[in-house]
């Protein structure tokens, strides 16, 4: 059910999302990754597992966009902007209390910026794009679990093992 929802999540964005925004093509390949990833980070077997890991995935890229966002507006990638956004959001998860979102912020920050490094025309999209992936992602791997759960008669708390 996993790669079947992974399949889904890919297709979303690098066939059916990309015909509503003009994006290039590696802008498609990377929402298709992105979104992939987003789906294999949530699809867990209990439904309070995917629940608390998609909280923990949305608020690690809702962190990562606003500090992309606002500094890519105003300054061109650079790795020291890279690694002082990093710092920042490792600052704002533990002031916030949820330090174990450090690691998945950190990672978001950097594909984001190293990307807009790579594409700098329009940096400031890659936070607005790697959003819309990792919503795609959250939401079908979220969807195929619990279908997973269903088919397999699985209640959400029992184990698989």
């Amino acid at each position: 059910m996993l790669a079947i929802c992974c399949l889904i999540s890919y297709q979303i964005m690098t066939h059916i999302i990309v015909a509503t925004r003009s994006a290039s093509r590696d802008d498609e390949l990377l929402g298709g990754m992105w979104a992939v990833a987003a789906t294999i980070f949530v699809f867990r077997d209990g439904h309070q597992e995917s629940v608390s890991a998609a909280i923990s995935r949305m608020s690690a890229t809702l962190l990562s966009f606003g500090l992309c966002l606002v500094y890519l507006l105003i300054f061109p990638f650079r790795p020291w902007g890279m690694v002082v956004l990093i710092g920042i959001g490792a600052a704002v998860l533990t002031i916030v209390g949820r330090s174990k979102d450090i690691i998945t912020t950190g990672i978001t920050i950097t594909v984001v910026m190293v990307v807009a490094g790579i594409s700098p025309q329009h940096a400031w999209k890659q936070p607005v794009l790697r959003l819309i992936d990792t919503i795609v992602g959250v939401a079908v791997g979220i969807a195929g679990a619990s279908i997973g759960r269903r088919l397999t008669g699985r209640r959400p708390s029992q184990s698989p093992i």
